[in-house]
């Protein structure tokens, strides 16, 4: 949360400030900004409370790191549902006329779907023939 700035940059940044306004209003100034962090720590300290007097006991038992957004990886959450064991998945059959390449058979195979051991008919297409349009789709 540092916005970029290195400490170098921080401490440059307070040189400045102490120069501009001055050594007469610089203890005024620290006292103020003393005083702000002081009601920014009651301030979550209440906070603190009052998230344990609305929940409860259980407070203490949530373990906040394992809610942390930043733990979350995308591709390990896809492959534990791919990888799920769900009896429903497995028995439903693959649409008619659906032809799966290798790479389509192994993520199938991987997620426990049933593949057809025989490929599909090829249809070729023509202007009398033409493939299938969904409309509500496009």
């Amino acid at each position: 949360m540092s916005f970029g700035l290195s400490f170098e940059k921080i401490i440059l940044i307070a040189v400045i400030a102490a120069l501009i306004i001055g050594p007469d209003k610089l203890p005024q100034y620290a006292a103020s900004f003393a005083q702000l962090l002081n009601k920014g720590r009651d301030l979550l300290k209440g906070a603190r409370v009052r998230m344990r007097d609305e929940i409860g006991p259980e407070f203490d038992d949530v373990d906040w790191r394992k809610l942390d957004p930043r733990q979350y990886d995308p591709r390990r959450i896809v492959r534990e549902a791919l990888l799920d064991d769900d009896p429903g998945v497995a028995s439903r059959p693959s649409p008619a006329g659906a032809s799966v390449g290798a790479a389509g058979a192994s993520i199938a195979a991987a997620a426990g779907l049933a593949v057809r051991d025989a490929p599909a008919p090829r249809v070729a297409f023509s202007a009398a023939n033409p493939p299938p349009f969904d409309s509500e789709a496009t």
